[in-house]
């Protein structure tokens, strides 16, 4: 067995290049590291260059993606992506954000619209601004105001217009949208329908409330103190021009113990809810003032709607337009605290047959009118006033009790009525002087006099207003009367001693009716 083996040709070389000793020449290498013969670099392999030479084969070698199915799927693809993206927000949005919606039916869109003009209407000298207001598409609303003395003044409120609105509220950003449908219209204002819509953050909805809250204040606080006069549109009441300020009681004069007897009885019918509830009797109250022209009808109840806090809802059953439906529909949605007034209703209907002047007939009919009053549908916590210059013109059936429970007459002046009248023109008024350091708490009598009138005593108001009472006195007894608008009208024109003469020659026959 052979012990050695065989040197390979390396080991040779090796071998004789060590034995021949040290070499002059060494071997010169003809490629340097990471290079190809040709002096280029190789490619690196790794996961991009695997990556791009798949979809490059894909691209390339693959005859459906030529064909335009591959861009179909990636056309897909970004459909779906977009479609999750769009499905996200959606979802994100409900989660996160809350709307609500005022259609322009809604009682509060129009305080919302008023609350909005007067917060956009502070100025940043004028005090801390509640709300930051942001917008580019604004409206008007202009408040026009006539003074006594023939100025006029005029304020103009911008008001988000129809579109996309950004305002802050207690420290929140909300979102308004005002649309405005031209399709759609309000058939008895002619309006196009509208509808707001706020939106914020859900984490604070409950400002919503706090916010109607608020502009519903500012809405009543326009009209405290004042009385609201409302009118039918269609089958629903509105405000008709501005609210008017509330008539004191002791400015209609009445004959004595009249205005006391229909107020005191009034007023215990408002406490009285439960009990009629407990007897099952309708809560509803009917008064009817009959009397000559100008004698304090209308006033009266304008007055006592002031002193009860109450609105009026005027309504004119000779109306074009009006049916027994609607009549129904607006005497069961009367606004809260609020008097139904029937204006001389004797010319809607005389004997139950429908009368005009101008030869329309209204569409509502004598049984309509009686089943709005206290029929099955009639609504409760109703009162209604009626007034009516002819007594005796109205059906039976009309003024029943159950449908008029008070009748009371208010006729032309009597002498005591007559004095206390002009007591009130030409008396001198009592006020107080608020007391100050110095000055000790005085009392000041007088009155606003008109130009070039002497003021009288006390003394001299009351034999004046004695003789007054002798003339309306002497007048009654000999058939001659005069109405308390014209002993008014009279009182205004002309001063204390000069009106004592004119009394005389207003007075007409009792025949003569004064329109």
């Amino acid at each position: 067995m052979n012990m050695f083996k065989p040197r390979t040709n390396q080991q040779a070389t090796s071998s004789s290049s060590s034995d021949a000793g040290p070499s002059t020449t060494q071997p010169i290498p003809t490629d340097l590291p990471g290079q190809l013969h040709d002096g280029t670099t190789p490619p690196v392999p790794g996961p991009s260059a695997d990556k791009e030479s798949f979809i490059s084969k894909i691209m390339s070698d693959n005859p459906y993606f030529s064909a335009g199915a591959g861009l179909m799927g990636v056309g897909v693809v970004l459909t779906v992506l977009r479609r999750s993206v769009t499905l996200g927000t959606t979802f994100a949005q409900r989660r996160m954000l809350v709307s609500l919606e005022i259609p322009s039916k809604d009682r509060s869109y129009p305080w919302f619209l008023e609350w909005m003009a007067a917060q956009s209407a502070n100025q940043p000298g004028k005090g801390k601004r509640p709300l930051g207001f942001r917008s580019h598409e604004l409206a008007v609303e202009t408040s026009y105001k006539q003074h006594e003395n023939g100025s006029s003044e005029a304020v103009f409120n911008l008001v988000p217009g129809p579109g996309t609105h950004y305002f802050k509220y207690q420290g929140t950003w909300f979102q308004v949208k005002r649309e405005r449908d031209a399709k759609l219209m309000d058939l008895h204002s002619g309006s196009p329908w509208e509808t707001l819509t706020l939106t914020t953050l859900s984490a604070y909805r409950h400002l919503f409330s706090s916010l109607l809250t608020e502009a519903r204040a500012l809405a009543e606080a326009s009209t405290e103190g004042k009385t609201v006069v409302y009118t039918a549109w269609g089958v629903e009441w509105r405000p008709f021009g501005k609210p008017r300020s509330r008539r004191e009681m002791g400015s209609v004069v009445l004959a004595e113990g009249v205005s006391e007897k229909i107020e005191g009885d009034l007023r215990s019918f408002l406490g009285r809810g439960k009990w009629y509830a407990e007897r099952g009797i309708p809560y509803r109250r009917g008064y009817l003032l009959h009397g000559p022209p100008g004698s304090g009808k209308t006033s009266f109840i304008q007055a006592l709607a002031g002193s009860l806090h109450y609105n009026i809802c005027l309504l004119n059953l000779a109306e074009r337009g009006l049916t027994d439906d609607k009549l129904n529909h607006l005497l069961g949605l009367v606004p809260e605290r609020s008097f139904i007034l029937l204006e001389d209703v004797d010319s809607a209907f005389s004997r139950r047959v429908q009368t005009s002047e101008d030869g329309y007939k209204s569409s509502v009919t004598f049984s309509g009118l009686l089943n709005a009053l206290d029929g099955v549908a009639s609504s409760e916590e109703r009162i209604i006033f009626m007034t009516t210059n002819h007594y005796e013109k109205l059906d039976p059936a009309l003024i029943r009790p159950g449908r008029v429970d008070i009748h009371e007459l208010l006729d032309d002046a009597k002498g005591e009525q007559a004095k206390r009248l002009f007591v009130k023109f030409y008396g001198n008024n009592t006020s107080v002087i608020a007391p100050n350091s110095v000055q000790q708490e005085q009392e000041q009598k007088g009155r606003i006099l008109r130009e070039g009138e002497i003021p009288l005593t006390d003394e001299e108001v009351e034999l004046l207003g004695n003789q007054v009472k002798q003339i309306i006195e002497d007048e009654n007894k000999s058939g001659r009367t005069i109405s308390m608008a014209s002993l008014q009208g009279l009182f205004i024109r002309t001063g204390a001693k000069e009106s004592l003469g004119g009394i005389r020659e207003s007075c007409k026959s009792l025949g003569v009716e004064n329109q």
